[in-house]
C-alpha cells in the first residue's frame, strides 16, 4: 500500500458509551489518499468511475444527546480505472464545521436536542441546526454534491481531490433537502426543500449547466417532514406523509414528531416543468417512507416503488446494557422496529385513483438500481437488510421484479455494508450486467474494505475485496458515477 497523503483530524470527543459513537459507528480520525492497496481477488477492468459514500463523522462533543444523523459530513471515495483503484476521504468543509473549529466546541444542538440551546441561528428546516452536509451524495455537472436531510446548502467537492470547492450557487433561500435526483438521460437535477412557513415545500430543476431552470411552490396543509422524491421521464413525485411535527407543540417552539394514522399518505405528481396548477394529488394508505426506488410511466398510470413502513411510530427499544435515554433514538433508526417493506403504488392519471401492493415481506431499505433506467421501467432492484436493533447493513438482496425471484448475500457477524449502488460494466449487455459496490466495516478485524459483488450472482459474494488504509465509520448514502460523468478524469 502506498499512502499519498495523510492528515490527522483535530478530534475532541470524550470517551463515552453512546451506541452510535462506538463500534461500527466510531468516527474516522484521519484523511488519507492511498493506492496499491491489498486486493483479495482481482479489481475488474470493465468498470471506470467513482464510488462515493457520505458518512456522519463527528469531530467534537455534542450539545446534549448526540444523534447519529448529526455528525459532520465525511466523504469516502474509491475511484477505478484500467483495473487500478485509489481511495480517498475528506471532511466536507461546511460553514458549520469551520465555525466550530474556530470556536473550539460545538455551537449547535442536533436533531435530538433543544434548538434554543444552539449558540447560533444556523440552518435546517427546523432551524438552529448545523448543516453538516452528511446525509446524501450525488454527482452532477461533473462534481460531487453533498446534502443534508434537514435542508441546507449543497456543497461541491472535486471528484479527484475531494476538496470542498464551495456551495452550489443555484440553491434557493430555503436550501435543498437530501435526495436530489439526477436524470442521466437529460442531465437535469431535480430537488425539493421544506420548512415551517407556507407553502411548506418547493420543487425545482437544475440543468446540466448548473443553472436553475424551474422552481415552484408545493402547497401543503402545514409543516411536514419529507425525506425523498422520485421521477419519471415526464413527471416528478413529491409526498405529504402523515408523520410530522405536532402543530400545537410547534407553536410553542417544540419540535415533536407525531404519527397521524387517520390521515392518508398524499402524493403530488407534477410535470417536470409544470406549474402549481398542474399538480395532481393522489391519496394512499397512511405510512412513512424514507426512500423511494424507481418510478415510471405505464399506459395511463405512474408506477412508484419504495419502502412502506408498517410501524412508523415504534415503541422505544430497551437494550440491555444501554441507558434507557437512547431507547427512542434506537427505535427510530432500527428498521426492525419501523418495519420498511418493498411496496408498489400505481397512480391512475385518468381516474385519480391509487392502487397498492406489497412486493416483498422482508424488512428492507436503502435500495438501488441501474441509474440508466431511472425514470423508466426497470426489472432489477437491490436492497439492504439490517441487523435487528441497529442501523447496520448486514446483507444485500437482488429483486427480479418480473419473476419475483430474489438472490441475497449475507455478511458474516461483525461485518457491515454500506448503501450499495449498481455499477454498470463498460459496454454492458443487459440491465443487470455489472456489480454492486460497498464499503465494509469489519468490527472483528478493526478494518474496512471495498467490495464488488457480481450483480448477476449476488449470493456468490465478493469477486474483489480492496483493503482500505483505515477503518471507516458506518453512515447513510452513497452513489456511483461513471468516469465520463466527472469533470476531472
Amino acid at each position: 500500500m502506498t499512502i499519498l497523503y495523510k492528515n490527522n483530524i483535530e478530534f475532541k470527543i470524550s470517551p463515552n458509551e453512546h451506541p452510535y459513537l462506538n463500534g461500527a459507528w466510531s468516527p474516522c480520525r484521519e484523511e488519507v489518499d492511498a493506492v496499491d492497496m491489498e486486493v483479495i481477488g482481482e479489481i475488474p477492468k470493465d468498470i471506470s468511475g467513482i464510488y462515493v459514500r457520505n458518512t456522519e463523522n463527528p469531530v467534537r462533543d455534542a450539545i446534549g444527546i448526540y444523534h447519529p444523523f448529526d455528525g459532520d459530513g465525511m466523504i469516502h471515495a474509491m475511484s477505478f480505472h484500467n483495473g487500478q483503484a485509489k481511495y480517498s476521504n475528506r471532511l466536507v468543509q461546511t460553514k458549520g464545521l469551520k465555525a466550530e473549529q474556530e470556536a473550539g466546541h460545538a455551537l449547535w444542538t442536533g436533531i435530538a436536542g433543544n434548538p434554543a440551546k444552539s449558540a447560533r441561528e444556523g440552518w435546517g428546516a427546523r432551524g438552529r441546526m448545523k448543516d453538516s452536509s452528511s446525509t446524501d451524495v450525488v454527482v452532477h455537472g461533473g462534481n460531487i454534491l453533498s446534502t443534508f436531510y434537514m435542508c441546507g446548502d449543497g456543497y461541491i467537492l472535486d471528484p479527484e481531490t475531494l476538496e470542498t470547492t464551495g456551495t452550489a450557487d443555484w440553491v434557493p433561500e430555503g436550501g435543498i433537502s437530501a435526495h436530489p435526483k439526477v436524470d442521466l438521460a437529460t442531465g437535469d437535477l431535480l430537488f425539493f426543500n421544506y420548512g415551517k412557513e407556507a407553502p411548506y415545500m418547493h420543487y425545482g430543476v437544475v440543468g446540466a449547466d448548473q443553472k436553475l431552470k424551474h422552481y415552484i411552490p408545493i402547497e401543503l396543509p402545514g409543516a411536514r417532514l419529507p425525506h425523498d422524491m422520485a421521477f419519471t421521464k415526464n413527471y416528478s413525485i413529491l409526498v405529504d406523509l402523515p408523520l410530522f411535527w405536532n402543530p400545537d407543540l410547534l407553536k410553542k417552539g417544540i419540535h415533536a414528531n407525531q404519527y397521524y394514522p387517520e390521515l392518508p399518505t398524499r402524493f403530488a405528481i407534477v410535470p417536470r416543468f409544470g406549474n402549481p396548477s398542474e399538480i395532481r394529488w393522489f391519496e394512499a394508505a397512511p405510512t412513512y417512507v424514507l426512500h423511494w426506488m424507481n418510478a415510471w410511466e405505464e399506459g395511463n398510470e405512474i408506477v412508484l416503488d419504495g419502502y412502506f413502513q408498517d410501524d412508523p411510530d415504534p415503541a422505544p427499544l430497551d437494550v440491555p446494557g444501554l441507558d434507557k435515554k437512547f431507547g427512542k433514538l434506537l427505535a427510530n433508526i432500527d428498521e426492525h422496529s419501523f418495519k420498511p417493506k418493498l411496496h408498489r403504488w400505481r397512480f391512475n392519471l385518468d381516474t385519480g385513483k391509487t392502487t397498492e401492493e406489497r412486493l416483498d415481506d422482508r424488512i428492507l431499505e436503502f435500495g438501488s438500481f441501474n441509474q440508466n433506467y431511472a425514470g423508466i421501467k426497470s426489472r432489477y432492484l437491490y436492497s439492504t437488510t439490517t441487523k435487528p436493533g441497529w442501523f447496520l447493513f448486514n446483507g444485500l438482496v437482488k429483486h427480479d421484479m418480473e419473476t419475483g425471484d430474489s438472490d441475497a448475500y449475507m455478511l458474516e457477524d461483525g461485518r457491515y455494508a454500506s448503501e450499495s449502488p449498481f455499477v454498470p460494466r463498460i459496454n454492458a449487455k443487459s440491465e443487470d450486467d455489472g456489480y454492486l459496490i460497498s464499503f465494509i466495516i469489519d468490527t472483528v478485524n478493526d478494518r474496512s474494505e471495498c467490495i464488488l459483488v457480481d450483480a448477476q450472482n449476488v449470493s456468490a459474494g465478493p469477486v474483489c475485496r480492496i483493503i482500505l488504509p483505515h477503518r471507516i465509520s458506518s453512515g447513510t448514502h452513497a452513489t456511483w458515477a461513471n468516469r465520463d460523468e466527472l469533470v476531472t478524469v
